[in-house]
C-alpha cells in the first residue's frame, strides 16, 4: 500500500537514511556486520554512480532508464580490489554485478514502503543480471523516437563534445558507428573487423562488404546519410599521421577499436540524446533497432534477412520487437476497412 504523503528526499539524503537502517539491523541480529556493510557500500556507490551519470539529485525523479545507466556504469567500473599493472584494475565480476542490482532493488523497495518514491524504478528497469556475463540491458529495439534522437545527436554533436585537442576528436568516428549499428545493423563483431577496403562503390551507391559468421560474406548498401558520414570519416581519417593502414575504425591513438570500446561510444552519444528519447541500448540492441524497423516499414523479410546474414526467415523472428502502437496503427490501416470504403 503506498504511503499517504511523499517524501521528495535526495538521493544522498535517502541513501543516508537507508544505511543507518541496515546498521541497525546488525544490532538487532536481522544481518550480519559483514553483510550490511556490503549493502551500505552498495547504496553510497549508488548514490555516486547518480552524479556520474548526471542524473536527479531526488530520488523520485530516477527512472527505470536512470537505473539502467548506474547498473550499467556499475558493470564497467574497475574492480578496485583486482588490479591488474595493464588496466588499473579488473571490470566488476559477474557476481558483483549482480550483489550489486540486488542492493539497488533492496534500496527502491524500501523507499517505496518508506514513501520516498512514488513507484519503484526497478519495475521498469530493463538492465539484468545474467548468470554469466553479469549486468546486460535487455536487448529490446529502440522505438523510432529513440532512435532517431540518437542519430539526431550522433550527426550533430554539441558544441562542447568537439572542443580539445585537434588529434583526439572523434566525433565524426562515433557519428559513423551509431549510424552503421543502428541503419545496418551489423554484428559488432563485424564492426570491429572492418577495414577501409571492404568499402566500395558500385554505379554511384556506396556498399559494405560484411565478413560475417562461418566465413560468409554479405554485400549491403548504405543509406544516403551513412555515406555521407562515411565519406566525411574517411576524410579525416586519412589525414591522421600514424595508425592502422586497413582498420577502418581506429582510437586516437590510431589503434584499431577494440568490442567493448562500442559501448563507450554510444554511451557517450547518448547523453546528448533529449532525456525523453534517451534509453540505455547495447549494440546488439541497435541491430534489433535495425531489423524491427525494417519490418515495420513493409521491408521485404528476405531483404531484412541478407542486411543481418541470417541464415534462414526462422531465425530473423527473434531480433522483431513489439513496437508500442503498432497494432493499433496496423488496424487502423487495415486493408478490408479501406477496401469496403466503411
Amino acid at each position: 500500500m503506498r504511503p499517504a504523503e511523499l517524501n521528495r528526499l535526495s538521493v544522498e539524503e535517502a541513501a543516508d537514511r537507508y544505511v543507518e537502517l541496515v546498521r541497525a539491523k546488525v544490532v538487532t541480529g536481522g544481518l550480519s556486520r559483514a553483510t550490511a556493510e556490503v549493502y551500505a557500500r552498495d547504496v553510497q556507490t549508488f548514490v555516486r554512480l547518480t552524479r556520474v551519470c548526471r542524473l536527479s539529485g531526488v530520488l523520485d525523479d530516477l527512472s527505470g532508464d536512470d537505473v539502467d545507466a548506474v547498473l550499467l556504469a556499475f558493470a564497467r567500473k574497475p574492480d578496485e580490489r583486482r588490479r591488474t599493472p595493464s588496466e588499473g584494475g579488473e571490470l566488476q565480476s559477474a557476481a558483483s554485478q549482480a550483489r550489486f542490482r540486488r542492493s539497488v532493488s533492496a534500496l527502491f523497495k524500501h523507499a517505496a514502503l518508506a514513501g520516498w518514491v512514488q513507484l519503484n524504478p526497478m519495475a521498469s528497469a530493463t538492465v539484468v543480471a545474467r548468470e554469466r556475463g553479469g549486468l546486460r540491458a535487455e536487448r529490446r529495439a529502440l522505438t523510432r523516437e529513440q532512435a532517431q534522437g540518437l542519430v539526431g545527436a550522433a550527426v550533430s554533436p554539441a558544441g562542447d563534445e568537439v572542443r580539445g585537442r585537434r588529434d583526439q576528436r572523434t566525433e565524426v568516428r562515433d557519428a559513423l558507428i551509431v549510424l552503421l549499428l543502428t541503419m545496418v545493423g551489423p554484428r559488432v563483431s563485424e564492426l570491429v573487423r572492418a577495414n577501409v577496403e571492404d568499402f566500395y562503390t558500385n554505379d554511384g551507391e556506396r556498399y559494405w562488404r560484411i565478413f560475417g559468421k562461418g566465413g560468409k560474406t554479405r554485400d549491403v548498401p548504405l543509406p544516403r546519410l551513412v555515406a555521407r558520414v562515411l565519406a566525411a570519416y574517411l576524410e579525416v581519417r586519412q589525414q591522421a599521421r600514424e595508425g592502422d593502414d586497413k582498420a577502418l575504425l581506429l582510437s586516437w591513438r590510431g589503434r584499431r577499436l577494440a568490442r567493448g570500446d562500442v559501448q563507450a561510444v554510444i554511451d557517450r552519444v547518448q547523453a546528448r540524446v533529449d532525456p525523453e528519447r534517451r534509453r540505455s541500448v547495447t549494440p546488439h540492441g541497435l541491430r534489433h533497432t535495425t531489423a524491427t524497423h525494417l519490418l515495420a516499414g513493409g521491408t521485404d523479410m528476405d531483404a531484412v534477412r541478407r542486411v543481418l546474414g541470417h541464415g534462414d526467415l526462422s531465425t530473423l523472428g527473434r531480433y522483431r520487437d513489439e513496437l508500442p502502437g503498432e497494432l493499433e496503427a496496423a488496424m487502423r490501416a487495415h486493408p478490408l476497412v479501406h477496401d469496403t470504403g466503411v
